[in-house]
């Protein structure tokens, strides 16, 4: 489809040459013409005082030419050659259009107050001019043109600040506009941080569990394989499910890169007892606690909740492998009326010395991500957590999560 041709538009030095050649021409054409019918009312002809009249009413229209550029002294110039022209008591007639002009770009290209006060007092000042320039005016009704000229520039003011109060709204609403915008972009970035960091945590979850679970259960493999094939088949198994399960959380997590509306749901309170059954088969010895009886029936449990809850369990229990081994844990799950609080709590290594959960492995500084990322789970769903070492041996986590979890997080 053919472009549209883009519509001529003059320089702006050009439009205003042609205002002030048209206000110019106006101006003494009309002066002429309006005069050439009754020549017995003219006091002082034009081309009196070596055509002073024509000089000046040239003078009012060209400077109109340089409006924009000195709006200030065009309309100086403008009032100037006004109150000369009716003081020598030239010829009335249409010898105001440059002033007019003058009056509206003063006002229109402003700052508001102080050209609004710069055009009064111009005004004022024409006024008195006028009117003393009239004061033998005849016949007595011709007058009344003088005060056309003070309501003519009184309007011509307050047009040119209408017009700059327009523009100057214009230009807020525009800058309203585009801070919305930015704002959107900046909210749209933040959504996209937080979404990169909820996957990413959610990916270290799974994978640190599920990974944890497989290196115990392939040791247990290699050390049996020979001696007890049974056991050996039932440890492959064993990771095989892991493995599985793992690959299922994975495609949940990472379903919200896609459009897919059939990804599985994310983990809950509804698979703890799968969890712990993982852990038991990695050799751990899990006693699970749910209170179910303060209150009866329990509180019902946002998802964000139950996800946090279970993605906190997952993390500890897998702490718990990589740095107890083979070990005696116990998980327990109380709801309150307001929260739900879980604590995951071992008995350390059973032989030789090894490291309780949540501590750092050899040679670095304690500083671990599993037990930061479990404190950010808390603190975004208004919660908190504690953990750390008990006095007789083991480590403990111990998680509180409101069922009203502050702000919208996804977790």
């Amino acid at each position: 489809m053919p472009g549209r041709a883009a519509p001529l538009r003059l320089p702006v030095w050009a439009q205003d040459l042609l205002l002030a050649a048209f206000v110019t021409v106006m101006q003494v054409q009309g002066t002429v013409t309006r005069t050439h019918g009754d020549p017995a009312t003219v006091l002082r002809p034009l081309a009196d005082l070596g055509h002073l009249g024509y000089v000046l009413l040239v003078a009012g229209g060209a400077v109109v030419a340089v409006r924009r550029r000195w709006p200030v002294a065009v309309f100086a110039t403008a009032a100037l050659t006004s109150l000369a022209y009716y003081a020598l008591d030239f010829p009335d007639g249409p010898g105001w259009l440059g002033l007019f002009v003058a009056l509206y770009t003063l006002t229109a290209l402003g700052d508001g107050r102080r050209s609004l006060l710069t055009a009064g007092a111009g005004i004022a000042v024409l006024t008195v001019g006028w009117l003393t320039s009239a004061a033998d005016v005849e016949p007595p009704a011709a007058i009344g043109w003088v005060f056309f000229r003070i309501g003519a520039s009184v309007m011509s003011a307050a047009l040119g600040e209408s017009v700059r109060s327009r523009r100057d709204v214009a230009a807020e609403a525009l800058q309203r506009a585009e801070l919305a915008e930015r704002t959107r972009e900046q909210e749209a970035r933040a959504r996209v941080d937080a979404e990169r960091l909820r996957i990413a945590r959610e990916v270290h979850d799974t994978v640190a569990h599920a990974l944890a679970v497989i290196t115990v259960q392939s040791g247990v493999t290699a050390h049996v394989l020979d001696r007890r094939p049974d056991r050996a088949r039932e440890a492959l198994e064993a990771i095989a499910r892991t493995s599985s399960e793992a690959l299922q959380d994975m495609r949940a997590v990472l379903g919200v890169l896609r459009d897919d509306d059939g990804r599985s749901p994310e983990p809950g309170l509804g698979r703890i007892g799968e969890l712990t059954a993982r852990a038991r088969e990695a050799g751990l010895d899990v006693d699970l606690d749910v209170d179910l009886e303060a209150p009866s029936p329990p509180p019902p449990v946002p998802g964000a909740v139950g996800s946090a809850v279970y993605r906190i369990l997952q993390e500890a229990i897998t702490n718990v492998i990589r740095h107890a081994g083979p070990t005696r844990v116990r998980v327990a799950v109380d709801y309150c009326a307001d929260a739900v609080e879980v604590r995951v709590t071992d008995e350390g290594p059973q032989e030789g010395p090894q490291e309780g959960p949540g501590t750092a492995a050899p040679g670095t500084d304690g500083t671990g991500r599993g037990i930061v990322g479990m404190r950010e789970r808390c603190l975004l769903l208004g919660g908190e957590l504690d953990a750390g070492p008990l006095p007789g041996g083991g480590f403990a986590v111990v998680a509180r999560l409101p069922l009203t979890p502050a702000g919208t997080v996804a977790v």
